[in-house]
């Protein structure tokens, strides 16, 4: 097996655009070139001010800093990177189906099967592909399946490397990983090709820290992983009504029970609910596969983190309104955050559009503040949910850039994302400017619900009895 110089990567999105931008500062004698259709993205990863790049992950403009233009290069030219490289990996969107045949639980694999399509009808010579994609198992068998059948004689092997980035410490979690796992055909040919990406990653990781296994163990590993971690927020939200209903506090239960080492303290933060792009579709995927093997008590198991998750979403707005009289119609409420967690510009799955999406339906005019999240992205938020029209989305939403001007004159504020800022803000000035009884919900347990009530709000934190 040559030696990997020149690598693309299809798709410049939050997993591609940072694991490329890592893998080129690692590796300064490999090119790295990212491809994507979506020319304004592109120009996004290649404007002047590294500020600007389309991902925020804290840490990652200086990593491009370092690497663009040396060894690393953001481009429109998929097909000529294609051809030039000997490695491509595939990180395209994998959103969940919303139509036909597994319509809300399976993985949409069209852009997946354009990517194989494409690579078979460009490529000259042998190529290694890596799915970095979140996907379902098995899809390595149909990239392998198309590419076999269309190609035009070159030589594909295909490995999983699935990515364990949490947004908001991507760099962090890039530059001294767990664990990166590669999954591989077991034959000769397929070895070498694991081989090949191992020894990229070895440039800076641990080699005890390289794990290998067979294809299909990659992948279920991916999903598992992701439904393990969601399991343990859905457990902790599951108990915060509870909570609220005695004088227990969900924080200090939390604690009692993460110091036990068996357990641990992580994913143990009572929450309006998880978000971001794997859990849910993680979970899904799981829930579908084991549907499609007749494996119903496996799939029920699952696809209940999924449903204590919507269940506390609904709880957290319902929960307003009936605080808020029976009635939000015309009230003004301003949500703090928009991104799903703090330190990423990533909506998907957000919380907050969920639960904007409730009071929306109740006739409540939302005011939005998230230091990191761009107007047009709300919007189209709210669109894709289909649930009214563009323009009563519109009416019923402002996005405001200074969280001071978004509080004034507010019946209440929802906190929507753990942004750190948020505890640091003048509050008894927001208190000042809004309509009393001033009503903050505070479903990231993030400010001190103390010193708030000492200024005159009236406060609900998610699992603690008022």
């Amino acid at each position: 097996m040559t030696k990997v110089t020149k690598i693309c990567c299809i798709g410049a999105g939050y997993v591609g655009g940072p694991t490329m931008a890592m893998i080129a500062k690692k590796c300064p004698h490999i090119k790295v070139t990212v491809v994507d259709l979506n020319e304004q993205r592109i120009a996004a990863w290649n404007d002047p001010d590294v500020e600007n790049i389309p991902v925020y992950e804290p840490g990652l403009s200086g990593v491009v800093a370092e690497a663009r233009g040396r060894n690393l290069f953001f481009s429109t030219d998929v097909e000529g990177a294609i051809n030039e490289a000997q490695m491509i990996f595939i990180s395209v969107n994998t959103p969940t189906k919303t139509y036909g045949a597994g319509k809300g639980q399976a993985a949409d694999l069209k852009w997946i099967e354009l990517c194989a399509r494409q690579i078979a009808r460009v490529a000259k010579d042998n190529k290694i592909i890596v799915e970095k994609s979140t996907l379902p198992v098995r899809t390595a068998s149909a990239i392998k399946d198309i590419l076999t059948h269309t190609g035009n004689g070159s030589q594909f092997q295909i490995l999983s490397n699935p990515e364990f980035l949490a947004e908001g410490t991507a760099v962090e979690d890039l530059d001294a990983p767990d664990r990166v796992l590669i999954g591989g055909d077991s034959t000769p040919e397929g070895q070498a090709a694991i081989q090949a990406l191992v020894d990229i990653y070895a440039n800076w990781i641990p080699k005890d820290r390289i794990l290998t296994t067979n294809v299909w163990s990659s992948e279920l590993s991916k999903l598992t992983a992701n439904a393990f971690l969601a399991q343990r927020v859905s457990s902790i939200n599951s108990l915060t009504e509870l909570c609220e209903k005695t004088e227990a506090d969900i924080n200090e239960v939390a604690r009692a029970i993460g110091t036990d080492s068996r357990i641990g303290p992580k994913f143990l933060k009572a929450s309006v609910g998880f978000g971001g792009s794997c859990f849910q579709k993680d979970i899904l995927n799981l829930v579908y596969i084991a549907r499609s093997y007749g494996l119903h008590e496996v799939a029920d198991y699952w696809e209940q983190v999924i449903i204590m998750n919507d269940h506390q979403k609904k709880r957290f707005a319902n929960q307003m309104i009936r605080e808020l009289y029976n009635t939000v119609n015309g009230k003004k409420i301003t949500f703090l955050g928009w991104a799903f967690k703090k330190d990423t510009n990533d909506t998907r799955e957000s919380a907050a559009i969920y639960v904007a999406d409730h009071l929306l339906h109740e006739q409540a005019n939302i005011m939005i503040y998230d230091p990191k999240v761009l107007e047009g992205q709300i919007y189209f938020d709210l669109d894709y949910l289909g649930t009214r029209t563009p323009q009563e989305n519109k009416d019923g939403v402002k996005v405001i850039n200074d969280p001071y001007e978004a509080c004034s004159g507010a019946h209440a504020i929802a906190v929507l994302t753990e942004w750190d800022e948020f505890k640091d803000y003048d509050w008894q000035k927001i208190y000042d400017s809004m309509l009393k009884p001033a009503k903050i919900f505070d479903g990231r347990n993030l400010l001190n619900a103390n010193k708030l009530r000492a200024i005159g709000f009236q406060v609900q934190s998610i699992g603690t009895k008022v």
